[in-house]
């Protein structure tokens, strides 16, 4: 291998040279630690192969302040493997190695694959879909089962809508305080959506996802979300998918590239269990958990989604969960009104991005200790519920109402706050559950708003404003996932009216470009960023840099 060139030098390496290729790999640079005095800096790179490869080879690189490493690392490692921090470091001794030889690069040889692995490897897959889709319906059952038996109903906003107020608002708080209580007895892995976790799991390689931990985290939502908790399921569903990956491929002693492949596939099986969307869920591993559409990623998943669908539509039915619709742009003109939709609706994710974080901020300077944190983040949820019984639940009920055209302006208007105060609320304090089903009725909510303003102005013909909403759910998820062709596919998919697609897209696009204008880092890359792991998609790949942990 020759030099790395002026300026850099390289201290390590054991990464084989597949996984190194320009155009197969991209890189984590984390800060090593050094006296701030030094006239060089260290950076810790990792190669982070496309899914599938060669798992992550780790190796030290030192560069010279200021500069960028020469024509050649960057052809062997990566266009972004370059050292870019600029903060001060300490407590480290100094490494000034030489450019290295022949001799100092060691090349470690792949463990040969076994004769059996590709027949384990599809028994693998099949195993994560049938274990995702089963734990989503028992997950669906098991709260229809507490809410028929105790409120004889199995719709939540019914249950507590039916409740005394007193127990509308201490139920969430009682659900929090045993899900904060459970979230204690995995402390290092509570909190979060779940999706950040697998996200480092599939792409990274580095963390490992424990069925059991994944189990607790999920007794714990589907507590505060049988309480009332203002929770969307899908973040269990989701992040037990992909623990199904990872225990099944351990169990079989398969190849790290193919646990990891494991993962993703369970995860869309996941996916496409909670919203009954197949194509969307592959679409959601392949925008949002990968970032590559990867052959080795897209089969397997596609095959864990048509087995997950087909369990769980012979489960729990087969029409969209949403109902068939019928909504349709009445001329050519009206296109534009669609994109002024996505605008207001990318400014609406906007602020309630916003008051997540400020709730998350509110929580952490409280002295309040978990689990108490989570019963007060619950309480707040039972007194909006205890005024607007609609806030309850991850917003199901609510939504179709407002697609059927069944709910009054005031209401929707005052559930859009309730239901982001709640969510705020529920989220911040630690109650573990998923902000995606919520998001999808807080942007159903603003499309009615917007499409009821222009029903008034006699913009638009009355009865309309359906279609508006049904638009605005799919650029509320782009806006906050920043994957907009998942959104579309996905509403497209719970609705079944193809009429709607090209003022789909139009909006989708719209709010997708100004959020990323106005917040570059999606809801998921945010949820990582705590994790200490920079990421972010462009033309050139994957940019990730994590910090040493």
């Amino acid at each position: 291998m020759m030099g790395i060139g002026p300026g850099t030098s390289l201290t390590t390496w054991n990464a084989p040279p597949a996984a190194v290729h320009a155009q197969a790999a991209s890189a984590v640079v984390a800060p090593r630690r050094k006296p701030a005095s030094s006239s060089s800096r260290s950076c810790r790179v990792a190669v982070v192969p496309c899914i599938g490869e060669n798992p992550t080879r780790w190796f030290d690189v030192e560069q010279a302040v200021g500069s960028s490493p020469s024509e050649h690392a960057r052809e062997r490692v990566d266009p972004l493997a370059r050292c870019d921090y600029d903060g001060p470091v300490e407590n480290a001794e100094p490494e000034r190695a030489a450019a290295p030889t022949p001799s100092d690069v060691s090349v470690a040889t792949p463990r040969p694959e076994r004769p059996y692995e590709l027949p384990l490897y599809a028994t693998g897959i099949v195993a994560a879909a049938l274990l995702a889709a089963g734990f989503a319906i028992a997950f669906r059952a098991a709260l229809a089962f507490v809410w028929l038996h105790t409120a004889g109903t199995v719709d939540v906003v019914a249950a507590l809508g039916s409740a005394p107020w007193w127990l509308r608002v201490s139920l969430p708080g009682v659900g929090g305080l045993v899900a904060g209580t459970m979230t204690l007895l995995v402390a290092k892995a509570a909190g979060g959506h779940g999706v950040g976790e697998v996200m480092e799991a599939v792409v990274l390689g580095q963390r490992r996802l424990s069925v059991r931990v994944t189990l607790v985290k999920s007794l714990a939502s589907w507590l505060a979300i049988a309480s009332g908790g203002s929770l969307g399921r899908e973040g269990p569903l989701i992040q037990f998918g992909g623990a199904s990956g990872s225990f099944v491929g351990e169990l079989l002693r398969l190849s790290p590239q193919h646990v990891r492949t494991l993962i993703a596939a369970g995860t869309a099986a996941g996916f496409a269990s909670a919203y009954n969307t197949p194509i969307a869920a592959v679409l959601f591993v392949l925008e949002i958990v990968t970032g590559v559409a990867a052959l080795s990623a897209v089969v397997p998943a596609l095959v864990a989604t048509a087995i997950a669908t087909t369990l769980t539509r012979a489960v729990v039915g087969s029409g969209p969960i949403y109902g068939q619709r019928a909504f349709a742009s009445r001329t050519v003109g009206e296109l534009l009104l669609f994109a002024g939709l996505g605008i207001v609706v990318a400014l609406g994710t906007l602020g309630f991005r916003k008051l997540l974080a400020f709730g998350e901020r509110l929580f952490r300077r409280e002295r309040l200790p978990q689990p108490w944190r989570a019963a007060l983040g619950g309480t707040v949820a039972g007194a909006i519920i205890a005024v607007l019984p609609e806030v309850a639940g991850n917003g199901f009920e609510p939504l179709n109402a407002i697609l059927d055209g069944r709910v009054v302006v005031g209401v929707v208007a005052l559930l859009v706050i309730g239901k982001s105060v709640a969510t705020t609320a529920s989220v911040s304090s630690g109650s573990p559950g998923g902000v995606f089903t919520p998001m999808l009725l807080l942007g159903g909510a603003l499309g009615f708003l917007y499409g009821s303003g222009l029903e008034q102005m006699g913009v638009i013909a009355l009865g309309g404003a359906g279609g508006y909403a049904l638009v605005a759910m799919s650029a509320a998820i782009a806006a906050t996932t920043h994957a907009p062709v998942m959104a579309i596919v996905m509403v497209f998919e719970l609705s079944g009216d193809y009429a709607i697609v090209l003022p789909l897209v139009l909006a989708t696009a719209v709010a997708t470009s100004l959020s990323r204008r106005l917040r570059r880092s999606s809801i998921y890359a945010d949820e990582l960023r705590a994790r200490g792991v920079e990421w972010e998609l462009t033309l050139e790949g994957r940019k990730i840099r994590a910090a040493d942990r």
